[in-house]
């Protein structure tokens, strides 16, 4: 055979040797120097590869092939491996079948039938249709049948990689694929690496259960990568520097990479990790050379104008950019992988590509982006969106329209800190004295309520009072036709007004409370339905008042409403004064066992911190007292009166130092051995200015109850050692308690009181679950207990926690 003869043949029937005749881009690559392993990333590209369709989709840079090579690597694929590295969006029908060809035939997969399949038809006479003079292999299916059915008649099954695997949908190259993927089953074992979804009909495949997929997400770069890609480049830095590192890039492969290359030899490698962002020079140049100018003008533009957004949708989006670049939205978010969905129609841009959109909007356009915050705050605050849209509105230089987005969806509260929802810090901290000082024809009620609310919060207790009270005038000069704008600012007012007031002024705040709840019913009740952390603090503040003018029952059924809306909202500060309120009620009604459960519940940590004005510690302290009075422990009794009257000399309340001096006397007493029937009969005096008629009678019989309870103790010897009737501390007598405990039992107990899980326990002492048990029987046995619960009680009682 002549060497034109031999050249005019196909490449699967040379002669030559197969490298010879070996195209380009075909053939494993081999795995380069600087890859980083990532086994748990292979290991599910190997359970993939044993269903028909495994997809890697990423965006550049995210380490898709290497990934594939490193398993290629890994030798565990259940058959031969064809690699084909593709040509990306201009991927050429005959080109594309040729070299899938010769991959497979490189691989070892002896396919004599397609041979002929490649060669061009002859041309069509003129004027037929579906032909021309040079059709390609795709136009036709003879090619793809009989390499399918070539597949097909196999026993083993033959891996197919196709690297940067991205046709048009529809295209001749997508319906081939597609075709030969479903007739070729159940041989073939596709493997698509690429920046978007292959036009594949991947959702036949997911709802089969057939499709492996490893997306962004997936791919994104843990510590321990991070650290050995760091390690790579001669970069050793602490863990939380590592951690703070590989948040900044979002896990990104190739920002890790274009970081570390910049840490090589930097002095202060801790500084740049602080300040590394997409504004990097090496990050902008590769995103934007890779990316950003490879796009048509309107997908740009519209990765422009959106890049101003967290989180974007459609209808976002159109706001924003305009119909006419809106219109590209899904092809948008299908061929950018940078685009991540957040479900239900949303999508959150990647945190680096987004910064170096930004970075170029500013460039191009700056006077465009705080126009483009505007629309922002504007569609999302429609569409009920507080927290985005007030950020945007702050961002476009907008203060008052933030605010009345604060005042008209009623979130004052979220200023005020009464929910886990927050809004954006720079609400809060801005000082609001500038715009007091504006001209009354420059200020709206709303800019003066969120400034009252944000200084109340930062414990300037005189601004807020300023602001208050010039949002009171500016609200009665709004015009009539504003009656809902004016029922929500006076609503807000009230709101503030008992946040200022509930722990100075207690009557002043249940005014604010009517006032609250007289005009709740006036706003939509969705809308207020949203926001419960109003009504738990008008059911707390209400239900603090109740209590005090001896209505026992309104007092405890709006304390328990306020418990559970607090609870609702997850308000810890809210949540245990009502709890200590609740306390409080049950001793006075002389239910020691149940104030005690509830004081403990209020008490367990983390504590909210108190302001040094709130009387909530005093009653706390107070209601121990009168637990431990009960009990016949009079020494941590009057330790929590000293605590009480601490608390009181920063927070007078007249009510709670009543109760605190009857407490005392009824220690004393108890201490004396004083039986009930020799009780004086006027132990409350004649009539106590701090004690309301309504309660007069259920606090004597708390008195008599909790002396008949010290007595019982005493009686029964259950007092504790050194206490008046507690067992004597001589040569003969049985140790306490407290010396008894080992000091491993002691750790043990003490954990067991901040309510930890057996299993905490263990981990937090680095002891095993069954020595812990072994522990809890011994701490149980020595204080006679069979609970937890009851040996944390009796714990406190014996002063041991």
């Amino acid at each position: 055979m002549d060497e034109r003869t031999r050249q005019r043949q196909p490449p699967e029937t040379r002669a030559t040797p197969r490298a010879a005749a070996l195209p380009p881009r075909v053939g494993v690559p081999v795995v380069p120097t600087w890859l980083v392993p990532r086994p748990r990333l292979t290991a599910r590209l190997s359970r993939g590869v044993l269903g028909p369709l495994t997809v890697v989709v990423a965006p550049v840079g995210a380490g898709k092939s290497a990934l594939a090579m490193e398993w290629a690597a890994t030798r565990r694929a259940p058959g031969p491996v064809a690699w084909v590295a593709c040509d990306g969006s201009e991927e050429q029908a005959d080109v594309f079948w040729s070299r899938v060809l010769t991959a497979l035939g490189e691989a070892g997969v002896d396919l004599p039938a397609c041979a002929n399949a490649l060669r061009p038809e002859p041309p069509a006479p003129t004027g037929s249709a579906g032909s021309g003079p040079l059709a390609t292999a795709a136009e036709r299916p003879l090619l793809v049948a009989a390499l399918a059915a070539g597949l097909a008649a196999r026993k083993d099954p033959v891996v197919l990689v196709l690297d940067d695997f991205q046709p048009d949908t529809g295209s001749p190259v997508a319906r081939g694929m597609a075709s030969l993927l479903r007739h070729a089953a159940p041989a073939l074992r596709l493997v698509v690496v690429s920046r978007r979804d292959p036009p594949l009909h991947l959702h036949r495949y997911r709802l089969a259960g057939e499709l492996a997929e490893l997306r962004t997400a997936d791919l994104a770069f843990d510590d321990r990568e991070t650290a050995s890609l760091l390690a790579q480049h001669g970069v050793a830095v602490a863990r939380p520097v590592v951690s703070a590192l590989r948040t900044r890039a979002d896990g990104w492969a190739a920002g890790l990479r274009l970081a570390a290359m910049s840490m090589q030899g930097h002095p202060h490698p801790e500084r740049f990790v602080a300040q590394f962002t997409g504004h990097d020079e090496a990050v902008v140049s590769y995103l934007v050379e890779e990316v950003l100018d490879g796009r048509p003008p309107a997908l740009r533009r519209l990765l422009l104008t959106t890049s101003v957004l967290e989180h974007l949708n459609a209808e976002l989006a159109t706001a924003l950019a305009g119909k006419e670049a809106a219109a590209h939205f899904a092809a948008l978010v299908g061929q950018n992988s940078f685009l991540q969905s957040a479900g239900h129609g949303w999508y959150r841009c990647h945190q680096m590509f987004a910064d170096v959109l930004r970075v170029r909007l500013r460039h191009e356009t700056p006077g465009l982006v705080a126009e483009l915050h505007a629309r922002a705050a504007a569609w999302l605050g429609e569409h009920g969106l507080l927290a985005e849209a007030v950020r945007h509105a702050l961002a476009a230089g907008d203060c008052g329209y933030a605010n009345r987005l604060v005042v008209q969806q009623l979130a004052i509260g979220q200023v005020l800190a009464l929910t886990d929802a927050r809004l954006p810090g720079d609400l809060v901290r801005r000082t609001p004295a500038g715009e007091l000082g504006m001209p009354r024809q420059f200020l709206d009620p709303e800019s003066a309520l969120v400034a009252a609310a944000a200084a109340l919060h930062r414990g300037e207790r005189s601004v807020c009072a300023q602001a208050l009270r010039l949002a009171d005038e500016l609200t009665g000069e709004l015009p009539r036709d504003e009656a809902d704008r004016m029922i929500r600012c006076r609503l807000m007012h009230a709101v503030v007004r008992m946040a200022k007031e509930r722990c100075w002024d207690p009557q002043a705040a249940r005014i604010a409370a009517a006032d609250a709840e007289a005009l709740f019913a006036q706003v939509p009740s969705g809308l207020l339905a949203d926001r419960p952390e109003l009504k738990a603090l008008a059911l707390f503040i209400r239900g603090h008042a109740e209590l005090r003018e001896g209505s026992l029952k309104a007092a405890q059924a709006l304390l328990g409403a306020g418990l559970k809306a607090s609870g609702a909202v997850r308000n810890g500060a809210l949540r245990r004064d009502c709890l200590i309120e609740l306390a409080l009620l049950e001793v006075l009604r002389g239910k020691f066992q149940t104030a005690d459960e509830l004081a403990g519940h209020a008490g367990r940590p983390p504590l909210p911190p108190c302001a040094p004005e709130d009387p909530t510690p005093a009653a706390l302290h107070l209601v121990r007292a009168w637990v431990a009075m009960t009990r016949c422990a009079s020494v941590r009794a009057r330790g929590e009166l000293a605590r009480t009257q601490a608390a009181l000399r920063n927070a007078p309340d007249p009510f709670l130092a009543g109760v605190g001096s009857l407490v005392a006397r009824l220690v004393t007493m108890a201490e004396s051995g004083t039986p009930v029937s020799a009780a004086p009969p006027d132990w409350l005096g004649d009539c106590p200015d701090w004690l309301a008629e309504g309660l007069r009678q259920p606090v004597r019989q708390a008195c008599a109850l909790s002396l008949a309870a010290a007595r019982a103790h005493t009686l029964r010897g259950q007092c504790a050692p050194g206490q008046p009737g507690g067992p004597a501390q001589g040569p003969g007598s049985r140790r306490p308690p407290a010396e008894s405990l080992s000091a491993r039992e002691h750790d043990v107990l003490r954990r067991l009181a901040q309510t930890m899980t057996t299993q905490e326990i263990a981990a937090e002492l680095y002891l095993s679950v069954n020595t812990v048990k072994t522990h809890l029987k011994s701490v149980y046995r020595k204080l006679a207990v069979t609970r937890r619960s009851a040996a944390v009680r009796r714990a406190r009682e014996l002063e041991l926690l």
